[in-house]
């Protein structure tokens, strides 16, 4: 879908849709009065009659309306305008691209960016427009010998603006496109099977990526992270067939001297849990425990396209965690990077045992912070439900950042506690601490865990593991939190203007 940006008067636009929007109850927007004056009442009399409340996510499509160039109207119902916010106007577009992809239209002008939307400006409504429509526009076929849905016939939306704020909107069709591709990549790779899906695939994503927008890469092999002493991530991929990989992705926009954004990203391309098998059913799931790698590789993208003038490195470590004669067992221990010994009580506590060694790998980019992404616990999923990330940091600062990006990008976060108290549940009588904490407050403190390896740094933690992907019907990568984590960093850059 391609998208543009224009100004003037929905009602003297020639267009095979305009779309507008109706308030409940039974009021027209601005954009709809407009054309309601220019086909005299027309569509008033529409919904006197009831045909449309204004209800949010229903729409009315019309034909042929009096006076209009236009071959179609689209009515989206809003809601009631004092609480027309972020989520409605999401969901707006959302039903008006719906229901465009079911029509014969091929291309048609949303005069929904023109609604005001709290304090958010047009760039706000631009962007989310664009990744909102790209969303719904999403489907991953690739793994099928042909396509069981035809293509919809949309293939260009305008985008109205006010004349005033062109600017800006432009603004916000960049960093929506953006977005919207780094989505895009993250979905598909989670989305893909691990069968196809492997480390050497993600290393293969990152150079691919290293190419294209002009980006250092580093793979380091398993000898290579034998020689530096990564014991922790290692032992997880002792039973793998796949060779593991340490992947390192460097934008310098910022330049040399500047201290970059590390973005950590939890790559297990399949988790068995090893010796401590997961149950059967659902296993197929854990294709997308390595979303935090993808989000990472996503969000790369989206930087690389916008060209930002801050410093990213993406690190990701990367392996299968697989059963076997060679796997490790629940008992051993094993010494990490940092050379504190760790013992392994539960081996489909995994996630954090590949995330510290990369954790204390950073340290030599002298990072100004640190965030790291990861399908870590399903504690976090029974905490916070699929709505909200996890967000744990040794920061107040950064806490308050990454979490008014996620507000920003509408990928929301919540704040969990990383009080020292919760460190006693990691105590171990045979090594430094253990890998698990027991069930109480698993989320808590699996980040904890994470924490031992975050002292020399301001660090944050994302807990994906309710937010990367959905289940059912609607099975698939979701994307998540390759928005919040594009608009933190659009965000520092914006304070070196």
């Amino acid at each position: 879908m391609e998208f543009s940006i224009k100004s003037g008067a929905p009602q003297t636009g020639r267009s095979g849709c305009l779309v507008v929007g109706v308030y409940e109850p039974r009021k027209l927007s601005s954009a709809a009065a407009g054309l309601d004056r220019a086909a005299k009442g027309f569509l008033t009399q529409v919904v006197r009659r009831g045909d449309l409340q204004g209800k949010p996510g229903t729409t009315l499509l019309l034909h042929g309306v009096p006076g209009i160039a236009a071959e179609r109207v689209l009515l989206v119902g809003l809601g009631r305008e004092a609480e027309f916010r972020d989520k409605q106007y999401r969901e707006a577009v959302a039903a008006a691209i719906r229901a465009l992809n079911a029509t014969g239209a091929e291309e048609a002008s949303l005069h929904l960016t023109e609604l005001a939307v709290g304090r958010r400006d047009a760039a706000w409504k631009v962007a989310h427009a664009v990744t909102v429509a790209r969303e719904c526009a999403y489907r991953f076929t690739r793994m099928k010998s042909k396509s069981e849905n035809a293509e919809p016939a949309l293939h260009r939306l305008t985008l109205c603006v006010d004349r005033a704020v062109m600017k800006r909107a432009a603004a916000g069709l960049e960093q929506g496109l953006a977005t919207a591709h780094g989505m895009s990549l993250a979905k598909d790779l989670g989305n893909l099977p691990p069968n196809v899906c492997t480390p050497s695939y993600l290393a293969d994503q990152a150079r691919e990526l290293a190419k294209r927008y002009r980006m250092k890469v580093t793979v380091l092999e398993r000898e290579d992270m034998e020689r530096l002493g990564m014991g922790t991530l290692l032992s997880v991929a002792r039973a793998s067939s796949q060779p593991p990989k340490f992947i390192t992705l460097e934008h310098r926009g910022g330049g040399r001297s500047m201290k970059p954004v590390v973005l950590v990203g939890k790559g297990i391309t399949f988790d068995t849990g090893g010796i401590s098998l997961k149950p059967a059913a659902e296993m197929d799931e854990m294709k997308f425990d390595m979303c935090g790698a993808a989000a990472v590789l996503g969000t790369m993208k989206a930087v690389g396209e916008m060209r930002l003038p801050v410093s990213v490195v993406g690190a990701i470590p990367t392996t299968e965690n697989m059963p076997g004669g060679r796997a490790t067992r629940p008992g051993d221990i094993v010494k990490s990077l940092s050379g504190q010994t760790v013992e392994i009580l539960n081996t489909d506590a995994e996630g954090r045992l590949i995330l510290c060694d990369a954790l204390t790998y950073v340290e030599r980019f002298q990072p100004a912070a640190v965030i790291d992404i990861a399908t870590l616990t399903g504690a976090c999923v029974i905490a916070l439900g699929h709505v909200a990330t996890g967000l744990f940091a040794n920061d107040g600062v950064l806490a308050r950042e990454v979490a008014g990006a996620g507000d920003a990008a509408y990928d929301r976060v919540w704040q969990l506690p990383l009080w020292e108290d919760y460190q006693e549940q990691l105590k171990s009588n045979f090594a430094d601490f253990a890998n698990i904490g027991g069930r109480p407050a698993g989320a808590v403190t699996a980040a904890c865990f994470l924490a031992r390896f975050t002292k020399k740094y301001k660090w944050a933690h994302l807990d994906i593991a309710g937010t990367a992907w959905k289940s059912g019907k609607e099975k698939g990568a979701t994307g998540r939190p390759v928005p919040l984590l594009t608009q933190f960093l659009i965000n520092r850059s914006a304070q070196r203007k």
